[in-house]
């Protein structure tokens, strides 16, 4: 149960109160923005709270034990802050939200009630709706290692050891064509072979996209022009002459990590584990029964 200062339970009690909600949102790249549905702007904490019209929370359905508490904020899109185009592009995807209960007439007399995630955001005609995944979400993301043949890391990780910000695992690039929704023509990567940053990621540095990652499906090379494609549609939000910095990618598999980075040292997978095929077959005179590794 939240406790109260004894301040601010008094003003509860009085039966006169001036109270309002406030949303403080911190996105991933780092933009803070605040709103609230009282009709005028407030301030606290370096952060000014900008009426939103026509915003409102839901009731908050409090469940027992480790299940996630789930809540929704909901509003009409009207603020430049927050534009149909953000959300389409997943900035508000993981951002979190504190909700405050404040004084009004007087912001140091105020409570945080809820620390959220947000999770699912719906939009119909304009209205939006954005879930509030309470802490408790961070309960069903799966701990420690999975024992599997591939690693269990991304190249990159402290845990792989390869600085993916070297001049020979990264570069810089510009967008030539858009072929379609989901592939891209680019220039600066006639240094690099085909595949070398299939798996890799990238990070928008301009355009629209701006600040943005996207992980790379495919990556060929013809000439001095490199075509990349992506799981998600890029191609929807990018332009001819938009900028990215890309990163080696690696399939996770053992051979890959001692042939592209001689780093068989720190693989974080079980490559000798037997695959499904091994178990289910049977013994055959040609087969090496000495006990010796899998994979060397």
């Amino acid at each position: 149960m939240k406790q109260f200062s004894l301040e601010f339970s008094q003003h509860l009690a009085s039966g006169a109160t001036t109270l309002c909600s406030c949303w403080h949102i911190e996105r991933a790249d780092g933009v803070i923005l605040g709103f609230t549905d009282h009709d005028r702007k407030i301030a606290f904490e370096g952060v000014e709270f900008s009426p939103a019209n026509g915003l409102e929370g839901s009731e908050l359905a409090t469940k027992l034990g480790a299940q996630v508490d789930t809540s929704e904020v909901q509003g009409i899109l009207h603020s430049e802050a927050i534009s149909e185009q953000d959300i389409e592009l997943g900035r508000y995807r993981g951002a979190v939200v504190k909700t405050y209960r404040v004084n009004w007439s007087d912001v140091s007399m105020r409570e945080l009630l809820r620390k959220d995630t947000i999770g699912e955001i719906v939009r119909e005609d304009g209205l939006y709706r954005a879930e509030l995944r309470s802490q408790q979400q961070a309960m069903n993301v799966p701990q420690g290692r999975y024992y599997q043949s591939i690693c269990d890391v991304w190249v990159g990780d402290p845990k792989c050891g390869i600085d993916v910000d070297h001049a020979l695992f990264s570069a810089s690039a510009t967008i030539l064509t858009v072929v379609n929704r989901f592939c891209i023509e680019v220039t600066g990567l006639s240094g690099f072979s085909s595949n070398w940053f299939t798996h890799g990621r990238l990070k928008w540095t301009s355009g629209v996209r701006l600040k943005l990652f996207d992980d790379v499906q495919n990556h060929t090379l013809s000439g001095s022009v490199a075509t990349m494609c992506f799981a998600e549609p890029v191609g929807d939000w990018v332009e001819i002459g938009d900028e990215f910095i890309v990163k080696v990618g690696c399939d996770r598999r053992f051979s890959t990590c001692g042939d592209r980075f001689s780093n068989r040292a720190n693989f974080q997978g079980f490559p000798h584990i037997p695959g499904n095929d091994f178990l289910l077959s049977y013994p055959k005179p040609q087969d090496d029964f000495s006990g010796s590794a899998l994979i060397s």
